[in-house]
């Protein structure tokens, strides 16, 4: 069955950085697009990050442009997500998802219900 774990969180302090891991199983992930999303307490869940099967399409929410990078290791069934400059609001459990589709739309990509799967989350703390 399809499985996303999700490692790397951390506290960490303003400014410094972290590397979130996605690994997946169940599916081949060459052919599959994937999303990272984050909920901070009382907030709802939000889209972070989208990488297309073939890496040529990524999408970020704008808070994090700049700062954050996705990739993706087929070999390793494994996504990543390098966050940099890391700020007290991004504060949150972050949470790989896939649909098992290989391209996402651009307006959809953020959306929670356009996902089936989803990891059980990695706990990310920005604090001094």
């Amino acid at each position: 069955q399809v499985q996303l774990v999700e490692s790397g969180g951390g506290l960490v302090q303003p400014g410094g950085s972290l590397i979130l891991s996605c690994a997946v199983s169940g599916f081949a992930l060459d052919y599959v697009g994937m999303s990272w999303f984050r909920q901070a307490p009382g907030k709802e869940r939000e889209g972070v990050s989208y990488i297309s099967y073939s890496s040529g399409t990524t999408y970020y929410t704008d808070s994090v442009k700049g700062r954050f990078t996705v990739s993706r290791d087929n070999a390793k069934n494994t996504v990543y997500l390098r966050m940099e400059n890391l700020k007290p609001e991004d504060t949150a459990v972050y949470y790989c998802a896939t649909d098992l589709r290989g391209e996402m739309l651009q307006s959809r990509w953020d959306l929670t219900e356009e996902y089936s799967y989803w990891g059980q989350g990695t706990q990310v703390t920005v604090s001094s």
